[in-house]
């Protein structure tokens, strides 16, 4: 995946919203204020997303282009190296993921409102 499909697709989640926390080059995406991916946009080779611990490990087993990503807490972030080999379905798996992950610690109405702005 390119970072034109990656914006597309991380965007076309609900309450999905990018902005640039720490610099001008770092793009985040976030729902509800919290962050699910990243990517610097200076140097697109490397995509973080946030993952379960037990998954993480599993897919940095399988997968040489899955690492613990840099400058985030390793037990809960993953970096894809997107100039290898990944399929595209793996990584948008890994987004989807990504996302649920935060939504599901979300408060119950603030879950409620994004489940019910995604019906419409």
């Amino acid at each position: 995946m390119n970072i034109e499909s990656i914006r597309d697709y991380c965007l076309s989640l609900p309450a999905t919203s990018e902005y640039f926390p720490f610099d001008e080059t770092t793009l985040a995406f976030r729902v509800a204020d919290k962050i699910f991916a990243m990517i610097d946009l200076d140097n697109t080779e490397w995509f973080v997303l946030k993952c379960d611990p037990d998954y993480a490990v599993e897919l940095r087993e399988s997968h040489a282009e899955i690492t613990p990503a840099w400058h985030m807490n390793k037990k809960h972030w993953n970096q894809l190296n997107l100039y290898g080999t990944l399929p595209d379905s793996l990584i948008q798996s890994l987004i989807r993921h990504s996302y649920d992950l935060v939504v599901k610690k979300l408060p119950k109405k603030t879950k409620e409102m994004i489940i019910k702005s995604s019906s419409k």
